[in-house]
């Protein structure tokens, strides 16, 4: 069974014999001055290469990167989804054509992977009121033999209102133990593996669109999500990186219901990789998403037994995280963090529930409640409401 350090060279190598230099991997923290707080995409440290600066390393790249997304946040836990995962990547900077990206991508799931063409299908953008069908890519797919399933907003990407974008063509993959049947949009066992991006205009504050000099094109293919493919599992949950959490962790604090495990071992990870790239906790900034992430795993883990603590969690588990994402901050002060964490956490919620014991908030709470009880005791929402449901279950 080939294992997700093998993925990841497969991968690298493949591009590399095809004229790809590997970019290094950078942190989850952004370079100094960019807005974003965590970097989300494999083509986020790129942004300015592929607005048409001179990379150092030429014109065709590829790489793995580490990324952190909170805007899937309530949804980890099931099959798919994770907040930090790695982003293996392959770009043209005004070299070859989209055409050429989607081939190579065929030919890597396809020969490389072992992937049955049968178990693909593709999406491509089907043309609105400003842009004609994305024809190059529908006729690459109808080339190939894979079915093809045309959208509108869901194949159309965009680096925000202005700047970047174009249209960008997935290639989805069936995990349903029976024969394919359906479409990516209408079928959830399709599961989205590879987009390539055709970054072909610029949009201006007008919205109207100027075409780009050359092609761009970027790709992302998520490394979790891939491997779950490859090692035939029922979720990103079940790969071989998942294993050593999905062990542990039953086995220090006693049985969790399957969606709580996932969410424990996917936060308590994150909050690692992000204490590995240096960021501390705090009430603001990248330090408040550490500290939410954190909380969320408490808040998971204590709701059925107050006593469980990080002090279980076995060092060789924070070792083998931070060496997976090759990260060099030792695990004992990793360890020692969020130790630290539990502390200032178990804190808060003994205050907060001896303000929520006042009379003034025995009934239903109201938004001008969570806003005082924020603004006044520090306690946010989502604190609160785990605090009341504790109150309901006593």
């Amino acid at each position: 069974m080939i294992t997700t350090d093998q993925t990841v060279r497969t991968f690298l190598d493949f591009f590399r014999d095809r004229g790809h230099a590997r970019t290094p991997a950078g942190s989850l923290v952004p370079s100094p001055g960019d807005p974003v707080l965590f970097t989300t995409s494999g083509m986020h440290p790129l942004t300015p290469y592929l607005m048409g600066r001179s990379h150092p390393l030429g014109r065709r790249l590829t790489g793995s990167q580490r990324c952190l997304r909170t805007t899937d946040l309530e949804e980890v836990g099931d099959d798919t989804h994770l907040t930090v995962f790695e982003m293996l990547g392959s770009w043209s900077l005004r070299d070859y054509d989209g055409s050429q990206s989607l081939r190579w991508g065929f030919e890597l799931l396809r020969d490389g992977f072992g992937i049955d063409p049968n178990r693909m299908y593709a999406t491509v953008f089907g043309g609105d009121e400003q842009v004609e069908p994305d024809h190059e890519s529908w006729r690459t797919w109808d080339e190939l033999g894979l079915p093809v399933e045309p959208t509108t907003d869901e194949n159309w990407w965009s680096n925000g209102p202005t700047g970047l974008c174009g249209p960008d063509s997935e290639i989805f993959v069936w995990t349903g133990d029976d024969w394919p049947e359906g479409t990516p949009t209408s079928d959830h066992r399709w599961v989205e593996l590879w987009n390539h991006v055709m970054m072909r205009y610029l949009r201006h504050r007008d919205g109207s669109l100027e075409p780009m000099r050359g092609p761009v094109i970027d790709t992302g293919l998520g490394v979790e999500r891939l491997v779950r493919v490859l090692q035939n599992t029922q979720s990103v949950f079940d790969i071989d990186v998942f294993g050593p959490w999905t062990t542990a962790l039953p086995r220090i604090w006693g049985p969790l219901d399957e969606r709580s495990l996932r969410l424990v071992s996917d936060h308590l990870r994150s909050s690692i990789v992000i204490l590995g790239d240096r960021v501390a906790p705090s009430p603001s900034g990248r330090g408040h998403i550490l500290r939410r992430v954190i909380r969320r795993a408490l808040t998971t883990l204590w709701r059925d037994d107050p006593t469980r603590t990080l002090a279980d969690l076995p060092i060789e588990v924070v070792e083998r995280t931070l060496g997976h994402f090759r990260q060099s901050v030792p695990a004992q002060e990793v360890r020692a963090i969020l130790l630290d964490e539990e502390r200032k956490f178990h804190l808060l919620l003994q205050g907060g529930r001896k303000v929520l014991s006042q009379r003034r908030f025995t009934g239903p709470l109201t938004d001008d409640d969570y806003h005082y009880l924020h603004d006044t005791h520090g306690l946010p929402r989502d604190l609160v409401v785990y605090l009341t449901a504790e109150a309901d279950v006593r």
